[in-house]
């Protein structure tokens, strides 16, 4: 098949812990052609959806892990499979790129499915399933979130679409900086904020549990650095191996169908204790470490998943 990839430079990946560079090396092993641009690139021009980028082959070297051809641009309607793999924040750049992609629907496969990407973002699909999650607010008024804290006392408070544990605070009873925060978040931003009782768990760590097509695969335990609380590997998050737990399938089983009917094929949730707190759609990373650790070929899970859509 032909297979581009949408996505941030890759000639900066971690060709150990980048999940986008782990399905295109399974992708070449499996024949399949690559191509790649970066959301910039991508255009509509008059009824076409073309991208410029370079046909690529990768490789396991740091530092040097793509080996592209030269700047040609492509109409993305002939090619089998596109990529939605680029980071977030999910601001008005990314949800276009998706508008742009969805127009693609019935001539290339588009993993994840752009609509759901845009309508399902990462704290808001949660919101469906209240049994599953901590207590959980979004606004962007003071009092609201105030009153929110007034009531748990414990609280993180962060970004509604922002990644990777970029301004990620938590606030515990005794703190009196909310206010400050606010002002904050609210001068250079106009998302509203999200906040959710703090979970005492997360000092054991925050689960990554991946599905692929609606099914669990496996997971990996996050753990945050000393006097830290965010987890995520991008800020010294360490990650270790751990099992999935009774409850992990449970939020797996109530969540799953809905994911494979909207053409979610790669999702990475985040468990703390018996919590969900996140559904990865956008760019799901772990799947380097998964086969680390359990020795599980997620990527080849998730080409035999797309394959299986496209014939």
């Amino acid at each position: 098949m032909k297979i581009a990839f949408q996505m941030d430079p890759i000639g900066a990946v971690d060709i150990n812990a980048d999940s986008s560079f782990r399905l295109a090396e399974e992708a070449q092993a499996r024949g399949h052609e690559l191509f790649f641009y970066g959301p910039d690139q991508l255009a509509y021009q008059e009824g076409r959806i073309t991208a410029r980028g370079h046909d690529f082959t990768v490789q396991r070297i740091p530092g040097d892990p793509a080996v592209l051809g030269a700047a040609r641009e492509v109409d993305l309607a002939e090619w089998d499979v596109v990529w939605l793999r680029q980071d977030p924040p999910f601001d008005m750049h990314y949800i276009t790129s998706t508008h742009l992609l969805d127009r693609l629907k019935g001539q290339a496969l588009v993993v994840n499915d752009p609509f759901w990407v845009r309508n399902y973002p990462e704290k808001l699909l949660v919101l469906d399933f209240p049994h599953l999650t901590p207590p959980t607010t979004i606004a962007r008024d003071l009092f609201t979130i105030r009153a929110f804290k007034e009531k748990h006392g414990d609280i993180i408070l962060k970004p509604l679409y922002g990644n990777g544990g970029a301004g990620v605070f938590r606030l515990d009873a005794n703190d009196r900086n909310l206010s400050s925060l606010h002002e904050l978040f609210t001068g250079f931003s106009r998302e509203p904020l999200i906040v959710q009782k703090f979970l005492p768990d997360v000092s054991n760590g925050d689960k990554r549990v991946i599905l692929v097509d609606g099914a669990p695969v496996g997971a990996i335990n996050r753990v945050p650095a000393a006097g830290e609380t965010r987890s995520n590997m991008h800020v010294g998050g360490r990650p270790e191996k751990i099992g999935l737990t009774a409850r992990d399938l449970e939020i797996c089983a109530a969540i799953g169908p809905l994911l494979k009917e909207k053409g979610q094929v790669f999702v990475g949730i985040d468990v703390i204790g018996d919590y969900l707190t996140e559904i990865n759609v956008t760019s799901p990373t772990g799947i380097q470490e998964l086969e680390r650790f359990d020795g599980i070929n997620v990527a080849e899970m998730i080409w035999e998943a797309v394959e299986a859509r496209v014939r």
